[in-house]
């Protein structure tokens, strides 16, 4: 690990700082940065999340997914915690914590919107940030798309419905554009240039030089990324700093309570660790893109939902990334219990 990477928490809090401060002196600079989009897109982030994954892209090798049907375990668990447990827990959150212990604190008139917010962000598995954290934690690559393209697919079926029944709503509209250009952008785009850079590599004898000479542009990408994202909400931030705290505490939960359980399904089925850890990753993070859209188009831009799914955009990096520590700190462990738990699966027991 790098000597840059080592210290990689310090300069998220720093970019965190500074993204709040050129936010708040200069809003109209970056309002005009966050126009720059299509179908609620932002297309400079969109750009430098293109940065982040496309080393990670070019890593994979399209011949070797045939064999991620041996990580069906790490499969399962994902699928479980994206789809049958992370809505219907945020939703719980929700409930206990603004309709309950924060409610003296908040605006009653926003309590429900909140709420809503809440479980908008928690309904769609994230799409693109999740290469970088399984990259992170050395996770396996292949694994890592293949989770994510049948996340995509289920998305696009199940979205709708499954918000319509938490929310209460007998129809619920859906941001299409966005969900389709965000897989575009964030996933299909980034493949097809990877994979070409790849094949190119692979011709000239170059591949790894050529990882090793864009790996820095990743982590330089996601700090860059953080400062957009915060110099964005600058202002809500400085504005609505009680709100906005309370509102990121059940998503925390959220997040923790999702990764752990996971990790901890992958381990007690014997999962290796280099699945376990994307699958902990995947399960706990949030397609906010597509929830900012949601939102907006359902209760406004001012509405206490698109605010909570903001807040669910500006902890998302730190979070994530103290889920990454977490789980490569663990590793001894999660082996040592993983290889007892191969044992037995081995013997039938």
């Amino acid at each position: 690990m790098s000597t840059f990477e080592r210290y990689l928490t310090l300069w998220v809090a720093l970019c965190i700082v500074v993204g709040i401060a050129l936010g708040h002196f200069f809003p109209g600079a970056f309002q005009l940065i966050g126009a720059m989009e299509v179908a609620k897109v932002n297309l400079p982030v969109a750009v430098l999340v293109w940065l982040m994954i496309i080393p990670m892209l070019i890593r994979i090798d399209f011949s070797a997914l045939r064999q991620v049907s041996a990580h069906w375990r790490g499969i399962g668990v994902t699928l479980f915690i994206n789809w049958a447990l992370k809505p219907f827990s945020m939703a719980l959150l929700g409930w206990f914590f603004i309709a309950g212990v924060f409610r003296p604190y908040l605006p009653e008139a926003q309590i429900d919107s909140y709420i809503a917010g809440l479980i908008l962000l928690a309904a769609a598995p994230c799409t693109a940030m999740v290469f970088v954290w399984s990259n992170l934690c050395r996770g396996e690559p292949h694994f890592t798309l293949s989770q994510v393209a049948l996340n995509d697919v289920i998305m696009v079926i199940a979205f709708a419905p499954l918000v319509g029944m938490l929310l209460g709503l007998s129809a619920i509209t859906v941001p299409w554009s966005t969900l389709l250009l965000s897989v575009v952008l964030y996933i299909v785009v980034p493949v097809i240039i990877a994979q070409m850079l790849r094949k190119t590599a692979i011709a000239r004898g170059t591949l790894d030089q050529l990882l090793a000479r864009l790996q820095p542009y990743s982590l330089i990408a996601l700090l860059a990324t953080l400062v957009l994202l915060f110099a964005f909400q600058g202002g809500e931030i400085i504005a609505q700093p009680l709100v906005i705290a309370l509102l990121a505490v059940p998503i925390t939960i959220q997040v923790y309570l999702n990764a752990g359980l996971a990790y901890w399904l992958n381990r007690i089925t014997g999962e290796a660790h280099c699945v376990a850890g994307p699958s902990a990753l995947i399960g706990a993070s949030n397609f906010f893109e597509l929830a900012v859209a949601a939102a907006i188009s359902l209760f406004g831009l001012k509405s206490g939902a698109a605010l909570a799914t903001v807040v669910g955009v500006l902890i998302e990096v730190p979070v994530m990334l103290s889920v990454v520590a977490i789980v490569n700190r663990s590793k001894d462990w999660y082996e040592a219990g993983g290889a007892v738990q191969r044992a037995a699966h081995g013997k039938g027991l």
